[in-house]
């Protein structure tokens, strides 16, 4: 490789080791041409991509760029990177998947937000879910509350609705009945007796003015008869 080459190959690397939110070693010893198109196709879908560079020129594009902590990563034998601009976590998982099924690829370790990560740690971010997953996961957790709070709310207002329905219907079904019961007497109730009309005093009769009563027609008086011997007498 000519000089200018490995200028432009140096400026490659050290351009994509700023941009990238991680990068990933690997030996890539034992990967054929065919498995690494597929690696390849793999990660791009990802929004990453897999490369295989020199050692020296991975070392020097560290240098340019101020990512050292990068060296220690491909001191020992041939190193392929993985430069992520996507999902880490995808990304990652992509290569541990690649990695045990072909039985290819010896991760080394990687580089993620200025921190060195180790091949333990890479396995253990491979198995985390995806971005999307764990956002969604962190919202559930941080809207339970509120959400079991609205709920409790909604419950207390649908039960204060219930309450209310119930009352109004049984004052509806109470108030035919009370209604006949204020206009006549309940038939166990003795009826209330009117006071008897007390009989009105008799006015007393007019006084007639006292009229004389007729009189009666002289009945003849039978001779008294010692009268009558007197006066016998007197004619003798």
């Amino acid at each position: 490789m000519r000089k200018e080459q490995k200028a432009q190959v140096i400026d490659e690397i050290a351009a994509q080791l700023g941009d990238a939110e991680a990068v990933y070693a690997v030996d890539y010893r034992g990967l054929s041409v065919p498995q690494a198109a597929e690696l390849r196709a793999n990660l791009r879908q990802h929004d990453a991509q897999f490369r295989v560079v020199k050692n020296t020129l991975t070392l020097l594009a560290a240098d340019k760029a101020g990512v050292v902590e990068i060296k220690e990563l491909v001191a020992d034998g041939p190193t392929a990177l993985t430069f992520v601009r996507g999902d880490a976590a995808l990304a990652a998982k992509v290569l541990d998947t690649f990695s045990r099924q072909a039985d290819v690829l010896e991760v080394k370790g990687g580089l993620m937000g200025g921190r060195t990560l180790g091949a333990d740690e890479f396995r253990r971010l491979a198995r985390l879910p995806a971005r999307e997953t764990l956002v969604a996961q962190f919202a559930g957790v941080v809207a339970s509350p509120l959400t079991g709070l609205v709920r409790g709310l909604g419950s207390m207002v649908s039960g204060l609705a219930v309450a209310l329905e119930q009352v109004r219907a049984q004052k509806e079904a109470e108030s035919p009945a009370q209604a006949p019961a204020a206009e006549a007497p309940a038939e166990d109730a003795p009826a209330e007796e009117t006071p008897a009309e007390e009989p009105a005093a008799e006015e007393p009769p007019a006084e007639e003015s006292p009229e004389e009563p007729p009189k009666a027609a002289a009945e003849p008086q039978e001779p008294d008869s010692d009268s009558d011997s007197d006066a016998e007498k007197e004619a003798q």
